[in-house]
């Protein structure tokens, strides 16, 4: 009797052992998962800081030289210079990514955009301006960086939804919660961008 409660209790304590370790293993698997998705959105915000910083690296040579040619646009011209000054201000750590963050960042570098528009609207009333090789390659880089921008910012926010979607399902989502696995941001439509432009002939 006592030999068969001795199998049964031994018995017991295996299968409570092995319920364990698999648990244990389980949640290992699933934070290393989490992790990983987490370092994914931190990467991918760093491609999408990386073609801003390309291009606030590219203003400075884009108005020295339309300042070449349109001295009396000064006020366009410090408009672009205080949009950069201010955007390269607005740092934002990836761990700590809220939607007012982003909001701001966005924000920041959407007064870069807007400055840049007026900037390259001045500049049709410069022929001579329109034909320097420099400014044309300044303009051609331009054009490429806002491109890059609108694919890394879309590689962004699909990362950010994977992750999203990752920490809210069961039963990933009872570790996302038990260590503090918080939910990112996207990026989002610029103000206005439902409109379409009114074009004049």
């Amino acid at each position: 009797m006592k030999k068969n409660t001795l199998v049964i209790i031994f018995g017991i304590l295996g299968v409570i052992a092995l319920i364990t370790i698999i648990t244990i293993s389980w949640g290992v698997s699933q934070y290393n998962g989490l992790v990983s998705a987490q370092e994914n959105v931190n990467s991918q915000w760093a491609n999408v800081e990386s073609q801003y910083q390309r291009r606030a690296d590219l203003i400075p040579n884009l108005v020295s030289t339309v300042k070449g040619y349109a001295t009396h646009e000064s006020s366009t011209l410090e408009g672009v210079v205080a949009a950069r000054a201010r955007a390269t201000q607005v740092t934002v750590d990836p761990a700590n990514l809220t939607p007012e963050k982003l909001q701001e960042y966005q924000a920041a570098q959407g007064q870069v955009s807007a400055a840049l528009g007026k900037l390259l609207m001045i500049t049709e009333n410069y022929p001579d301006l329109k034909a320097n090789q420099n400014f044309l390659e300044l303009q051609a880089q331009l054009e490429g960086t806002e491109n890059r921008i609108s694919v890394e910012r879309t590689r962004f926010n699909d990362v950010a939804q994977s992750y999203n979607k990752s920490i809210r399902t069961f039963p990933t989502n009872i570790i996302a919660g038990m260590f503090g696995f918080g939910k990112k941001p996207y990026f989002e439509a610029e103000q206005g961008s439902n409109k379409a432009p009114e074009v004049k002939f």
